[in-house]
């Protein structure tokens, strides 16, 4: 939805953009359901709130989405658990997708952060600048996890053949130990 000057109720919105930002949240985190929750979770927290997102709340719930990813990951590491409940449902598509894909299957094992800048860096083809403001860090701290993110992807096992495919990456050593 473009700005237009005029506040969309947060209905119409959740209608004509929620898929969207499903979407987005799934291309961060890698799982259709806790994509959802994210979304949920964030458009709940704002609905109280909504007109003062107007005229433009698209990117403000983006940024909340990578947030709360980052916030729900650090829970996790430290033993909490939003829900115990076991999953019996027979699974989306796109899970499916993800278990099939190796290079998705090890962005979700890196750091929330690192997964989150590739994923915005190369999925949805953000500049650096935004994705320091989506996620609230600096410039350089998104190009130091981008760089420690694609060193561990590259040096995976399963990804062995990016780097041994016989070209060297720009800035690379050479045999003689001079960078290109």
């Amino acid at each position: 939805m473009r700005s237009t000057g005029v506040e969309v109720p947060f209905e119409d919105f959740v209608l004509a953009r929620g898929p969207a930002l499903v979407r987005f949240a799934y291309a961060l985190c890698g799982d259709a359901h806790l994509a959802e929750d994210l979304v949920q979770e964030v458009l709940a927290r704002t609905s109280s709130r909504w007109g003062r997102l107007q005229p433009s709340p698209e990117p403000y719930l983006r940024t909340a989405i990578a947030r709360e990813l980052i916030s729900w990951r650090r829970r996790r590491s430290h033993g909490e658990r939003p829900s115990d409940i076991p999953d019996h449902s027979g699974g989306h598509a796109a899970d499916e997708i993800v278990d099939r894909d190796p290079l998705w299957r090890l962005l979700a094992g890196l750091p929330a952060r690192q997964r989150a800048v590739l994923v915005l860096r190369h999925y949805e083809a953000l500049p650096d600048r935004e994705i320091a403001a989506l996620l609230g860090c600096r410039d350089s701290t998104v190009r130091s996890l981008a760089a420690r993110g694609a060193a561990a992807l590259r040096a995976h096992p399963d990804l062995a053949y990016l780097s041994d495919s016989g070209t060297r990456h720009a800035g690379s050593p050479d045999q003689d130990g001079a960078r290109s």
